[in-house]
């Protein structure tokens, strides 16, 4: 992982979006700072298209979506994705399993969960489950005291032992039953909300991240960035970005912004000077 400052100014300029992860990559402690949204905002009205990548729920990313300077929202890590239509007043939801699929499955996640409760001591449900459409969210360090990782590892083991998917964020264990994750969706989100394959543009995205569940992004796109406490989790990521911030958490992402808008602005004033 080489340092934010050797992301060259000739590959910046290329960037047209930027996809990135929410908790303790915008956030920092538990907080949108208005730094770190500011620079969110500049992005987007510096005409790079702008969409968060996260493990937070279906009724967020309704918010989020709607109110956020973001142009689409994925969320629950890959389930589905948001996107409001400002000119319509109408919000497309699309999601990848049917809705008889994602009923059956929340109710072996309702099993799953209270097995999972009884067999980890200090675990918790995440505060924002009522608002998930296909995922069980097992809080380990957000409103619970932090677990220790051989008790994170036995979250994730009983996920699997049950046939399901399991991730690690850096507040949660995301568990479900199917094969989809951020990458999967957001190719499909590209291509039917921008027309574009993924695979054709990936030089132009930068995806920012900063735990285990973003690695599938992180070996994906040559230009990923993590915060720095993306080194907090140094030996259990299955990918590495190519690229860390200096600070941690919102502020790293402030940072990565300030470096894409200034590469921007740098082809602006080229184009002016000629």
């Amino acid at each position: 992982m080489r340092d934010l400052s050797e992301f060259s100014v000739e590959a910046r300029r290329r960037v047209t979006t930027v996809l990135l992860d929410i908790d303790d990559t915008l956030t920092s402690e538990g907080r949108l700072t208005a730094e770190a949204y500011g620079a969110m905002e500049r992005l987007h009205d510096n005409g790079f298209r702008v969409v968060p990548v996260t493990g937070r729920p279906a009724g967020w990313c309704d918010h989020i979506a709607r109110m956020w300077p973001v142009d689409a929202v994925v969320g629950e890590n890959g389930a589905f994705y948001f996107r409001y239509d400002r000119a319509a007043k109408s919000l497309h939801k699309r999601f990848l399993q049917a809705d008889n699929e994602r009923a059956e499955n929340r109710r072996r996640l309702v099993a799953l969960r209270a097995d999972i409760l009884a067999a980890v001591p200090g675990s918790g449900i995440a505060s924002d489950q009522p608002y998930r459409e296909a995922d069980l969210a097992i809080d380990y360090c957000e409103d619970v005291p932090r677990l220790e990782p051989a008790q994170v590892e036995r979250i994730v083991d009983m996920f699997h032992a049950a046939g399901a998917t399991a991730k690690v964020s850096s507040i949660h264990v995301n568990g479900w039953f199917g094969t989809f994750d951020k990458l999967h969706m957001t190719r499909i989100m590209m291509r039917e909300c921008f027309d574009l394959d993924l695979d054709a543009v990936r030089e132009e995205v930068v995806f920012v991240g900063d735990s285990p569940n973003d690695a599938p992004m992180f070996a994906y796109f040559p230009h990923a960035v993590g915060v720095a406490n993306v080194r907090d989790f140094a030996g259990r990521l299955d990918a590495e970005p190519a690229f860390v911030s200096p600070a941690r958490a919102g502020a790293g992402f402030a940072e990565v912004a300030i470096a894409l808008i200034a590469a921007r602005r740098s082809i602006t004033m080229r184009s002016r000077d000629k």
